[in-house]
């Protein structure tokens, strides 16, 4: 093919516009482009605190579920929350997988026992669980306080009994465990941070 010098820049020139239109997006087909849903866009945000150490991270939890009676909704997304004064939404490497421990098949979600001399574990409702704690410890509080010591000295001590408190709660909520272990007698109280 024959082509002189002002045909052959009309060609490049056709084909440079042609392809700069294609590279912008300007394609001779028909777009069937659509844009793809926002993953959070159907979910509930519920802010909570990393269960791990004492730090107290900030996060926040999707969960994905039309909120009817019977229907449990199901955890799909776990972020740091950027308006908690502790993290400001960053997170260590256990916190950031929190979801990992959340979903596990292992995870035990509810009550147990293996009674005394048992190899297997029982399942057992709350309101068990927690009237076996009460009538454990009111067991052993009765066998074991101490009234006065060896001097004749008033202590009032229960020391066969701890308690380890959740480090990661509130001022407010700490207060009140501590006030109730030592009404109690309880000597040994200690908390998550320390373990």
């Amino acid at each position: 093919m024959d082509m002189n010098r002002r045909q052959f820049f009309r060609v490049s020139g056709a084909g440079l516009v042609g392809s700069s239109l294609v590279a912008l997006g300007f394609s001779p087909t028909a777009a069937l482009a659509e844009t793809r849903n926002f993953k959070l866009a159907r979910t509930t945000e519920t802010r909570s605190v990393c269960p791990y150490c004492s730090v107290s991270c900030g996060l926040i939890i999707y969960t994905l579920g039309d909120k009817a009676k019977n229907v449990t909704p199901h955890i799909v997304h776990v972020e740091g929350d950027p308006d908690n004064p502790v993290s400001r939404g960053s997170l260590c490497p256990k916190g950031a997988g929190v979801m990992d421990m959340i979903n596990s098949p292992g995870r035990v979600t509810f009550p147990q026992v293996r009674e005394a001399g048992s190899k297997e574990w029982k399942r057992i409702s709350w309101d068990e669980a927690v009237t076996r704690v009460a009538k454990h410890m009111k067991a052993d509080r009765d066998a074991n306080f101490q009234a006065q010591n060896a001097a004749g000295t008033t202590v009032n001590r229960w020391g066969t009994t701890g308690f380890l408190m959740c480090s990661s709660s509130s001022n407010e909520s700490s207060y009140l465990t501590v006030k109730v272990s030592r009404a109690l007698g309880m000597v040994g109280i200690d908390t998550q941070a320390r373990v």
